[in-house]
């Protein structure tokens, strides 16, 4: 819940200079709800694209406050994430809704971030792996290797979003490995070597390095990092 109309648009002028010649990653933001046009008039004609930060599984109806996938495709958006630790920690969200929000997305012509990862209390009590396997299975178990194609999923430990702490590359690895197991015994080998698995947690320039050393991390979900234009393309550079 960070930057207004002109925050935004000073941020993409920052942005936008610093990524020029960057071709090795797709680059992503989320700006909130009442920032998106403006951000994809901003990134329009550059490499960034632009994402939603949640999304609603209906296409219209009374449902206030809710945001349907045509109207973010209206506003120029061609992802949405789905199931932030922040929405699943804060407003009720679950695996069910996770899987009808991802329904909806993908269905409409987004591409989905789906979220997953646990809490400290589980993660002290020997329950990490197990609870991102059920999140995993819950929210994308029912669907196929195709509609997987156009699924990211992104772990993000709960104790580490915007605390400063950050799982150590081994303990992110782990788990990221434990994902892509998950998908292989529902989708098979195919589907889990091309699933793209990011990690998010307190990311910032000074351990992106380590972090992308890790074979099955392939980006980035960064959050108060992205918020600095220098910040966040020093983050880009590395992955």
């Amino acid at each position: 819940m960070f930057k207004t109309l002109a925050e935004t648009r000073a941020f993409f002028d920052a942005l936008i200079p610093g990524i020029q010649g960057v071709d090795h990653c797709e680059i992503v933001v989320a700006p909130p709800f009442t920032a998106l046009s403006a951000a994809a008039e901003e990134a329009d004609g550059t490499r960034v694209s632009i994402s939603a930060q949640d999304v609603f599984w209906e296409a219209q109806g009374a449902f206030t406050g809710e945001i349907a996938v045509r109207m973010l495709v209206d506003a120029g958006c061609t992802y949405t994430i789905i199931g932030h630790s922040e929405r699943r920690q804060f407003f009720g969200e679950t695996d069910e809704t996770v899987e009808k929000k991802t329904r909806a997305a993908i269905n409409g012509g987004l591409h989905a971030i789906v979220c997953v990862g646990e809490m400290l209390s589980e993660r002290d009590a020997g329950q990490a792996a197990a609870v991102v396997r059920r999140q995993v299975q819950g929210g994308l178990g029912k669907f196929s290797e195709k509609e997987l194609s156009n699924i990211t999923i992104a772990y993000e430990p709960v104790w580490a979003i915007g605390t400063g702490r950050t799982a150590t590359p081994e303990i992110a690895e782990e788990m990221h490995l434990e994902i892509r197991k998950t998908i292989l015994e529902i989708h098979g080998a195919a589907a889990a070597g091309a699933v793209r698995i990011l990690y998010g947690g307190s990311v910032k320039p000074d351990n992106i390095a380590s972090l992308m050393k890790c074979e099955d991390i392939d980006g980035a979900l960064v959050g108060g990092a992205s918020l600095d234009p220098a910040s966040f393309t020093s983050i880009i550079k590395y992955l």
